[in-house]
C-alpha cells in the first residue's frame, strides 16, 4: 500500500505581504477541510488499509495535502500565527430552513468516502491543527466568521480554498491560496472571474444562482449578464427597484416576476459573519504537531512513506518562532548563544587522499572535540552501508569523507575524477584511533545510528554527547521535535540542506551512495558543521539549568546501551509465526461465517457503515454514539457495550477485528521483519520520544505486542533462544504504586509493600471493609483498577466503563479511595499546583517534565495538564529507574563472567538471551542491578521487587 498525492502542490507563491516582522500581529490561515476532503479522494485510486480494509484513499491524499501545507507555509517569510482546519458539521443548516431545496440535489457522498470523514478530522489533530465544526452552520460561514474578526482587528487572513463561494470575502487583507493550483487569488482575480469586485460577488451570485447547491437566481442570467447590471446599477437593491427601466423585454420581466427569488437567493448565498467562533481565536495559534501522536495516527493508519517523511523531523508551523518564549516563569534564561559567521555550505572539504586526511584528524586531535556524522545509503543502521563521514572541528570547518559513492544511471559527471575517494578500509583504519581515543569528546545528532553503523566496521565510538539528548533533558515535552533541522531553525536561525535536495524525492530518489561527491560534501558537512554550533550552544544551558546530572546518568550513556541491543536483535520462529498466522486467517474466516448468520446476509466486516447498517438498522440496536460525520458509531467500546448486554453478532465483530489486527500488525509483519543476515528481527529505540523518559519502540514496534489475551501470548511464544540457550524476563513488579507510595509519601501503601502484602487485596479491604483472606475475586479487581486507574486521573464515566458499574457508584468508589488513601490527594493536588505555578514538574531524579497545556487558555488543557502533572513523575522515576538499570546492566553481566546479552526493554521489562547454563547466574544479577537501580542516588521507602523467569521463548519466560 502506498500513501502519495501527485497533485500535492508547489512551495506557496509570493503573496506581495509584510514579512512578519513588520506585518500584522494576526496572520489566520484557515484550510477548507471539505474541499481538501474531496480533492484528495479524487486524486487518489482507491486505497484500503491492509489490517481491515478500511478504504483510507481521501485520509492518505489529506494527509498529504496538509503536511505539504505545513511544510510550505513554514517556509514563508509570512508564516501564519493562526491556523485552522474548517470542516461542515452536517448537511442541515439555517439555509435549509430559508429554502427546503437547497442543496437538494446533491448526491450522497461516495460510500468508500464515509467512514474517512472521522478519520480525517482525527488526520487534523493528529497534525497538530485545530479542526472547527459547528452544528447548524457550514463550513464557508465559519470561516467568514473568523476572517471578518481577524480583518476588523487589522490582521490578516489566507483561505485556503479554490472555493468561489468565498470569494465574496476578499479584500484588502483576505485573499485565498488554491495550493493545487499554486495560485493567489486577490482582488484582482475575483474581478476576472465575476466581472465585479469581491464586494459585489453576492449580488452577481444571486442573478445567477447555483446549480450544485440548487440556489434558484433569476432564470436565464449568467455571470457575464449579471455582472454587467450590477456594474450598471452598482447593486442588487437598486437593480431591481429600477428594474422596469430595462429596455430589453425579457430580461426586465424576468426579473421584476423573479424579484423574491433573487432575493432568497442572496440569503442563501451571503456568508454569515455573525455565526458564532467555534473555539476562540487564542485557541488557533498555529503549533508543531506532536510527533508521538502524529507518528502513532500514521503508523495506525498504514502511511508509511508520509510516517518516513514525517519522521525526519522537518514537522512544524512555527517552530523557529520565538526559541525562548515558553521559558517557566521566575526561570533564569540559558547562557547567551554563541555568535558564529552564517553556515556557507559551499566552504565545505571533500577528502579524496590520505594527506589531507590526516591533516583533518590532526586537527581533531588538537581541538579535542569533534562534530561528526555518518552517511549510509539505507535508514536501518543494522544493515545500511556506510557512504562517507562528515567531521566538524570549528563552527564553518568541516569537511567529508567519500567512501561508498559509485556511479548510477542518471549520475552526471563532470570528470571521471568526481569518484576519486579513499579506500574505505584505510578510512576506518585511520580514523578508528581518533573516534576511540578518549581524550577526544565526539559530538553527534542522534549519536545511537552513528554509533550502530560505525560498530559494524569495528569502531567502538567514545566518549560522545548527543545534541538531540541534550536538547530533550533541556526540554522534553517543551519541544515537539529535537531532530536537527529543528534544532538549527530554532537555535542557528539555518534551514539545514533537505535530503530531497540532493537524492530527489519519489520514484525519482537515488541513494546516497549515487549522488555526485560536490553535492555529498555540501549535505553532510554542513551536518556536522549544524551539530557542532548546536552542541556549542546548548550544552552549557545544562549546568545552569542544573541538568547536569540527569543527562550525564540517564541519557548520555543509553545510545551505546541500545546499539547493543538493536544490533543483537532477537530470534523469531517464521514457521510458527506463519502458521499462526494461518490459524488466525482460518479463525477469521469462521468469525466471519457466523456474522454473516447472525446478520442473515453477507457483508463485509471491515466496513463501519456496513456494519452500523446492520447492527442499528436492520438489527435495531440502540447506539448512543455518532461519528464526527453524524453517523452511528461502531467502534470498539461501543461494540463492548452492546455484546456486555448479550448481543452475539457484536462480540464476534470484536473478536474478528482483534485477529485482523494481531495478523497484520505481528503474525505477518514480523515475519517480513526478519533481517536475512542474522536472520533475527532488530528494532530501533526511540530515546527522545515520550516526555517522561519512556523509550519507544519501531520498525518493528516490540513494546505493544498483547500478553493478557491467549492470541498475544501465542505471538510472544514466537519469540525463541538460540539452541542452547533460553530467554530471560525480568520484571518489576508494580512500580508505578510502589513509587506513587514513596514520591506520595503514602504510609499505608508503603507498609503494605514493605511487608509484601498483595497490594490490590489491601486496598480493597481498606476501602470495603472485607478481610483479605477469602476476599472475591471481582472485589479485588475492582481495587486493581482504582489503584492503576487513579494515578492516570481516571474520571467516574471511565471507571464506570472499565467495570461495568453505574458511573455514581464509580463515583463512590473513588470518593471512598480518597478518604482511605488522603495521602493520594494530597499529592495530586501538590502536582496540580506545582504545574499551574511553573508549567513543568521533575521526578525524583531530577529530570525535568515540562507540560506547556497548564498555560492553555482552554479549560481542556489545563485539565489534561493536571492529569500529566499527576502521572509524569510516576511514569518518569519508573523510567529513569529502568534507564538505571539498563545503563549498569552490560558491565555486571561482563564483569560476572556471563555471555547473556540484554535484547529488549518493554515498559517495566527486560529480556534477555544466555546461554541454558548461565540462567540461574544471569536472573541473579538481572534482579541485583534492577532492584538497586535507584541507589545511591536514591533511597526508596519501599522495595522495588523483579520478578525474573528463563525459558525457551518470551512467553513462557513471563
Amino acid at each position: 500500500m502506498t500513501d502519495t498525492l501527485d497533485a500535492a502542490a508547489p512551495p506557496l507563491p509570493d503573496v506581495d505581504r509584510p514579512n512578519t516582522q513588520d506585518g500584522p500581529p494576526i496572520r489566520l490561515y484557515l484550510v477548507d477541510g471539505s474541499g481538501f476532503i474531496f480533492r484528495a479522494f479524487h486524486a487518489l485510486p482507491p486505497l484500503t488499509r491492509k489490517t481491515d480494509g478500511l478504504p483510507v484513499g481521501a485520509v492518505s491524499g489529506f494527509c498529504n495535502m496538509i503536511w505539504k501545507l505545513l511544510v510550505d507555509m513554514k517556509s514563508q517569510p509570512d508564516a501564519p500565527t493562526h491556523l485552522a482546519v474548517v470542516f461542515d458539521h452536517s448537511e442541515k443548516t439555517f439555509r435549509n430552513k430559508l429554502y427546503d431545496q437547497y442543496k437538494a440535489h446533491r448526491p450522497p457522498p461516495p460510500e468508500d468516502l464515509v467512514p474517512q470523514f472521522p478519520l480525517v478530522r482525527e488526520a487534523t489533530r493528529a497534525f497538530g491543527v485545530p479542526s472547527l465544526e459547528l452544528p447548524g452552520y457550514e463550513a464557508d460561514d465559519i470561516i467568514a466568521a473568523y476572517a471578518c474578526k481577524v480583518r476588523d482587528m487589522g490582521g490578516e487572513v489566507v483561505i485556503v480554498s479554490s472555493d468561489k463561494d468565498l470569494m465574496q470575502l476578499v479584500g484588502d487583507r483576505v485573499f485565498m491560496l488554491d495550493t493545487m493550483k499554486n495560485v493567489k487569488i486577490g482582488i484582482d482575480q475575483v474581478a476576472e472571474k465575476f466581472g465585479v469586485t469581491p464586494d459585489k460577488v453576492v449580488d452577481v451570485q444571486a442573478l445567477c444562482g447555483d446549480s450544485v447547491d440548487n440556489v434558484p437566481g433569476a432564470p436565464g442570467i449568467g455571470i457575464k449578464t449579471a455582472s454587467a447590471l450590477i456594474n450598471e446599477y452598482g447593486d442588487l437593491d437598486t437593480l431591481l427597484a429600477r428594474a422596469g427601466e430595462i429596455k430589453q423585454q425579457k430580461r426586465r420581466e424576468t426579473l421584476i416576476e423573479f424579484a423574491d427569488q433573487i432575493r432568497l437567493s442572496r440569503q442563501l448565498v451571503q456568508l454569515d459573519c455573525d455565526t458564532p467562533l467555534p473555539e476562540p481565536l487564542d485557541a488557533l495559534v498555529a503549533d508543531d504537531p506532536n510527533p508521538e501522536e502524529l507518528q502513532a495516527f500514521l503508523e495506525k493508519m498504514e502511511f508509511r512513506t508520509l510516517a518516513r517523511r514525517v519522521g525526519d523531523g522537518k514537522a512544524g508551523t512555527n517552530g523557529a518562532a520565538t526559541a525562548g518564549a515558553d521559558t517557566p516563569a521566575g526561570e533564569a534564561k540559558a547562557p547567551a548563544r554563541p555568535q558564529h559567521k552564517a553556515i556557507d555550505v559551499n566552504g565545505y572539504v571533500c577528502v579524496r587522499d590520505v594527506p589531507t586526511l590526516e591533516a583533518w584528524i590532526a586537527r581533531a586531535m588538537d581541538a579535542g572535540v569533534v562534530a561528526f556524522d555518518t552517511e549510509t545509503d539505507a535508514l536501518s543502521a543494522t544493515s545500511a552501508g556506510l557512504c562517507g563521514v562528515s567531521l566538524a572541528v570549528a563552527p564553518g570547518e568541516a569537511c567529508y569523507i567519500p567512501v561508498g559513492h559509485c556511479e548510477a544511471e542518471g549520475l552526471q559527471l563532470d570528470a571521471p575524477a568526481d569518484l576519486q575517494q579513499i579506500p574505505l578500509d584505510e578510512v576506518i583504519a585511520r580514523l578508528k584511533p581518533m573516534l576511540e581515543d578518549p581524550s577526544v569528546l565526539k559530538v553527534a545528532q542522534n549519536a545511537k545510528y552513528d554509533l550502530a553503523v560505525l560498530s559494524r566496521y569495528g569502531i567502538d565510538v567514545g566518549p560522545i554527547d548527543d545534541t538531540m539528548l541534550i536538547s530533550f533533558t533541556l526540554e522534553g515535552g517543551l519541544r515537539k521535535s529535537h531532530g536537527m533541522d529543528e534544532l538549527s531553525k530554532t537555535w542557528l536561525e539555518h534551514e539545514p540542506i533537505a535530503f530531497k535536495t540532493v537524492a530527489g524525492t519519489g520514484k525519482a530518489q537515488k541513494s546516497f551512495k549515487h549522488v555526485g561527491l560536490s553535492e555529498a560534501t555540501c549535505y553532510a558537512a554542513e551536518d556536522a558543521d549544524v551539530t557542532l554550533r548546536l552542541w556549542e550552544h546548548l550544552k552549557p544551558r545544562l549546568a545552569h539549568e542544573h541538568l547536569s546530572t540527569v543527562y550525564e546518568r540517564h541519557e548520555r550513556p543509553m545510545p551505546q546501551v541500545l546499539v547493543g541491543m538493536e544490533l543483537a536483535g532477537v530470534k523469531v520462529d517464521p514457521d510458527r509465526l506463519r502458521q499462526l498466522s494461518n490459524d488466525f486467517s482460518v479463525r477469521m474466516g469462521e468469525l466471519e461465517a457466523e456474522a454473516h448468520r447472525l446478520a442473515g446476509r453477507p457483508f463485509n466486516l471491515g466496513s463501519p457503515k456496513q456494519i452500523g447498517d446492520i447492527l442499528f438498522k436492520e438489527m435495531g440496536l440502540a447506539s448512543g454514539k455518532t461519528t464526527a460525520t453524524g453517523a452511528m458509531s461502531t467502534d470498539a467500546s461501543l461494540l463492548e457495550d452492546l455484546a456486555n448486554q448479550g448481543h452475539e453478532l457484536p462480540r464476534v465483530l470484536l473478536d474478528w477485528r482483534q485477529l485482523s489486527k494481531l495478523k497484520g500488525t505481528y503474525t505477518d509483519n514480523l515475519v517480513a521483519a526478519i533481517d536475512p543476515r542474522t536472520n533475527r528481527v532488530h528494532t530501533s529505540y526511540g530515546l527522545a520520544a515520550a516526555t517522561t523518559g519512556r523509550l519507544a519502540s519501531s520498525d518493528p514496534n516490540l513494546q505493544n505486542i498483547p500478553i493478557r489475551t491467549e492470541e498475544g501470548r501465542k505471538i510472544r511464544k514466537c519469540f525463541i533462544a538460540e539452541p542452547g540457550h533460553v530467554l530471560i524476563s525480568a520484571d518489576y513488579s508494580q512500580i508505578e504504586l510502589r513509587l506513587l507510595a514513596h514520591i506520595g509519601d503514602i504510609p499505608q501503601l508503603k507498609k503494605a509493600f514493605a511487608d509484601g502484602l498483595d497490594i490490590h487485596a489491601m486496598t480493597a479491604s481498606e476501602m470495603f471493609g472485607v478481610p483479605v483472606e477469602g476476599m472475591p475475586a471481582e472485589t479485588r479487581r475492582r481495587a486493581k483498577a482504582i489503584n492503576f486507574g487513579i494515578v492516570y486521573g481516571i474520571s467516574a464515566f471511565g471507571l464506570a466503563n472499565q467495570l461495568g458499574i453505574s458511573r455514581d457508584e464509580a463515583g463512590a468508589y473513588i470518593k471512598t479511595y480518597f478518604e482511605r488513601f488522603p495521602g493520594i490527594r494530597t499529592y495530586m493536588d501538590r502536582m496540580q499546583q506545582q504545574v499551574r505555578s511553573q508549567a513543568f514538574v521533575t521526578t525524583i531524579f531530577g529530570r525535568k517534565v515540562h507540560i506547556p497545556a497548564a498555560r492553555g487558555k482552554s479549560q481542556a488543557e489545563r485539565a489534561f495538564a493536571d492529569r500529566a502533572a499527576i502521572n509524569a513523575p510516576i511514569q518518569g522515576a519508573a523510567a529513569d529507574v529502568m534507564r538505571r538499570a539498563m545503563i549498569r546492566m552490560p558491565a555486571a553481566l561482563k564483569d560476572a563472567g556471563l555471555k547473556a546479552k540484554m535484547l529488549l526493554q518493554v515498559h517495566d521489562e527486560l529480556v534477555f538471551e544466555a546461554p541454558e547454563a548461565e540462567a540461574e547466574a544471569v536472573i541473579a544479577v538481572a534482579r541485583r542491578i534492577m532492584e538497586r537501580a535507584a541507589e545511591p542516588a536514591l533511597q526508596i521507602s519501599v522495595p522495588l521487587v523483579v520478578e525474573a523467569r528463563a525459558a525457551a521463548n518470551w512467553d513462557d519466560a513471563h
